[in-house]
C-alpha cells in the first residue's frame, strides 16, 4: 500500500456546524427544514435519500443549494477546526513512508487553506471530485494519473457515498465512527477496517504493514 487518502469533512475536519448553519440559512428559501446539531445522531444510520426526504430537501434543486453551501463555508472557514490528533495521525503516517492524499467534495482551495493555517505540510495532493455523487470517477483518475492499482491505495471517510465509491473501483475503505454516518449504515457495505479514533488508524495501518 503507497496511498492513504482521505475524505475531508467529517473524517479530518470537525465542520458539522458549519455546514448545519449552511443549510439552515438556506431552509425557508428552499422549502426544507432546518436541523439542530443533536438531531445528527438521530439520522446517522439513514442515507442520503432518507435524511433528504426527512427533512424534505428537493434533491432536484441540489446542483443550485451545494455552491450556496460551499461559499457559506468559505466565508466562514476559519470557524473550521480539524479533530483533535489529526495533524500527529498524518505526520505519522507521512514518516511511515506513506503518501498522503485528500479526495473530497469541498473546494481544493477551502481544504487547503486550513490545512496551510493548521501548519500541515505532511499531505501530498488535494483533490475536489466534481459531484458530490462522484467520487469513485475522482479515485479512478487519481490511480490513473499516479499509475496505481486497488490494492496501492486505502481510502478512509465517513460516509455511506464514500464506501459506495470505493467498492465500484475495488478501492479497501476505512470508515471512521466520529463522523456523519453511523456504523450500522455503513456495515452492509464491508469496510475493511473500521477506526474509533485518528490514533486507531495509525495503529491499523502499523499492524497491517508487520502483517504483509
Amino acid at each position: 500500500m503507497r496511498y492513504i487518502v482521505f475524505d475531508f469533512d467529517g473524517t479530518l475536519a470537525n465542520s458539522a456546524q458549519i455546514y448545519i448553519d449552511a443549510w439552515n440559512a438556506y431552509a425557508e428559501k428552499y422549502g426544507y427544514r432546518p436541523i439542530k446539531f443533536e438531531e445528527l445522531r438521530e439520522i446517522r444510520d439513514l442515507d442520503y435519500y432518507g435524511k433528504a426526504k426527512k427533512y424534505h430537501f428537493p434533491m432536484h434543486k441540489l446542483s443550485i443549494i451545494l455552491p450556496k453551501i460551499q461559499q457559506y463555508f468559505k466565508e466562514h472557514i476559519h470557524e473550521v477546526k480539524l479533530f483533535e490528533g489529526i495533524k500527529e495521525m498524518l505526520e505519522s503516517l507521512s514518516s511511515s513512508g506513506y503518501k498522503i492524499a485528500i479526495i473530497s467534495s469541498n473546494k481544493k482551495e477551502n481544504i487547503r487553506g486550513i490545512l496551510e493555517r493548521e501548519n500541515i505540510h505532511s499531505v501530498d495532493e488535494v483533490i475536489s471530485a466534481r459531484k458530490l455523487f462522484g467520487k469513485d470517477a475522482a479515485i479512478r483518475r487519481f490511480m490513473k494519473r499516479h499509475q496505481l492499482t486497488a490494492q496501492d491505495l486505502l481510502y478512509v471517510g465517513d460516509e455511506l457515498r464514500d464506501i459506495v465509491a470505493c467498492n465500484r473501483v475495488g478501492v479497501s475503505f476505512m470508515f471512521v465512527t466520529w463522523g456523519l454516518d453511523g456504523l450500522k449504515l455503513i456495515e452492509r457495505e464491508k469496510p475493511a477496517y473500521v477506526a474509533n479514533s485518528p490514533k486507531e488508524i495509525v495503529e491499523q495501518l502499523s499492524r497491517k504493514a508487520i502483517g504483509e
